[in-house]
């Protein structure tokens, strides 16, 4: 009998984001709402913070302290280490090597989310940082604010470019900053950008852009019919070729 799988927090580790008007979008994908898309884009309210960043384009992981000790989880919330998906074998891997780096960073209860890079999904990268990236750290009252989490952080871990903050931020202004392949290494040009909205030391509200053109997974075995191919490998053996699904 196939043993059941356990979601680590009880929930999904990361939210699903809305896409801006204009943003390439599949069939599961949703639109924000206008007035969304104004603050970011055109003009935000007073007392807004807008921040801007590179998107990547790998596999959306967690790191999570639940009883004290240090889990690797996907976006959907199952153990990374009970995967058959060798990109996610390889994270709960890495996890576990830089456990106490967590331990120092992470409360009970709180978790990392953040994106995992070693397996090309649709861009390849020629990394000069770690393969993760870190996006936020939540706790019980939702994800720390930008400065809260840069104080948290310390610098310790690879952040997403940053491309603005402070007022609304147009795509195209942030197309142009972007630049066709970002800050983070990509070969291939990048998907596009991530706008957040801060206010009063709160994360209100998310979206996101994502150039026309981007297929989602064309370098993952499954929809290339080619062997993986790999943006960083770890000491275990894994590498070019190896397959396997979530």
């Amino acid at each position: 009998m196939k043993q059941q799988r356990v979601l680590v927090l009880g929930k999904k580790a990361f939210p699903k984001i809305p896409h801006l008007p204009g943003s390439r979008t599949g069939r599961a994908d949703r639109v924000a709402p206008p007035e969304l898309a104004r603050r970011c884009t055109e003009q935000a309210r007073k007392g807004d913070t807008v921040i801007v960043q590179e998107k990547l384009d790998g596999s959306c992981v967690a790191i999570a302290r639940v009883n004290g000790a240090i889990v690797g989880i996907g976006r959907e919330g199952f153990r990374a280490d009970e995967s058959l998906n060798p990109g996610r074998q390889m994270f709960a891997r890495w996890v576990g090597r830089n456990e106490a780096r967590f331990l120092e960073l992470l409360r009970d209860g709180e978790w990392l989310a953040g994106e995992w890079l070693a397996l090309a999904h649709s861009t390849r990268y020629q990394l000069t940082h770690e393969p993760f990236v870190a996006f936020d750290v939540f706790s019980a009252d939702g994800p720390l604010d930008t400065p809260r989490l840069e104080e948290r952080l310390r610098g310790l871990l690879a952040r997403p470019h940053l491309l603005h903050a402070g007022s609304a931020l147009s795509i195209a202004e942030a197309d142009a900053r972007l630049g066709l392949h970002g800050h983070h290494g990509a070969i291939d040009p990048v998907e596009g950008a991530m706008w957040r909205i801060e206010r009063a030391g709160r994360v209100l509200h998310r979206a996101k852009f994502v150039r026309a053109g981007k297929t989602d997974g064309a370098y993952l075995p499954e929809n290339s019919g080619k062997p993986a191919l790999w943006n960083w490998t770890d000491s275990t053996g894994a590498g070019p070729g190896a397959q396997g699904t979530l």
